[in-house]
């Protein structure tokens, strides 16, 4: 599982992205300065930085070439601005990709994506594997004990957002955020008759989806 670092001094924007990305499988650390991230990078391995540009004290260029002179670390640069000059300036460092603030956080995961396979660096495991459950996260497809089970793709993505958010309270709303999008204006009754279909087709492992009452859901492989 690949992990990336988040650096910006907006608090909310790391937020956002730490979020869609852990949704992508991905684990993350973040910084809220320059400095920070210099820190984190001397002491930690990453294997992607999305670093913004216009910070206080030590902008993102600085801190790239500071982390590029002790190791080789893709970077994604974030800008609000999106002047050619920081552009040419960004790529002369020898960055991988460049991104205009406000952004969409789906297009950002797909080009972090996207440079860690260019890397090399994809570490995300294509299999999850959960008692007699396996999820092939490249093809789509899920097994249980075995046999394939066609699921429908909101059927499939709410059963790889639950099982990687194993363990974990989740309530409707936050269910429907993530599997159904922002722009969704469905009900949290969607859920709950998802939910109702992918137990059916989970066999035995039904069980595994706990009802948390007046709350909504959690995974749970011990249930």
């Amino acid at each position: 599982m690949a992990c990336l670092l988040v650096v910006d001094d907006e608090r909310d924007i790391v937020e956002l992205i730490s979020r869609f990305a852990e949704h992508e499988g991905y684990t993350v650390d973040s910084a809220g300065n320059g400095a920070e991230a210099v820190a984190l990078c001397r002491k930690n391995d990453y294997d992607l930085i999305i670093l913004d540009i216009m910070m206080p004290g030590m902008d993102g260029f600085t801190v790239c070439k500071k982390i590029r002179e002790e190791k080789e670390i893709p970077v994604i640069m974030l800008s609000a601005l999106g002047a050619e000059y920081d552009k040419l300036m960004g790529f002369e460092l020898g960055i991988d990709d460049y991104v205009v603030k406000p952004f969409s956080p789906r297009e950002l995961m797909a080009r972090v994506k996207a440079v860690l396979l260019r890397s090399g660096t994809d570490k995300q495991k294509n299999e999850i594997v959960i008692q007699g459950i396996r999820i092939n996260t490249t093809a789509h497809e899920v097994f249980i004990d075995g046999e394939k089970k066609e699921l429908t793709a909101k059927e499939y993505e709410l059963l790889v957002y639950l099982v990687r958010n194993k363990g974990i309270a989740l309530t409707r709303e936050t269910i429907l955020n993530a599997v159904w999008g922002y722009e969704y204006f469905g009900d949290n009754r969607t859920v709950d008759w998802q939910i109702k279909l992918l137990r059916g087709k989970l066999g035995q492992y039904r069980r595994c989806i706990v009802t948390l009452r007046g709350t909504g859901y959690r995974f749970d492989d011990k249930a």
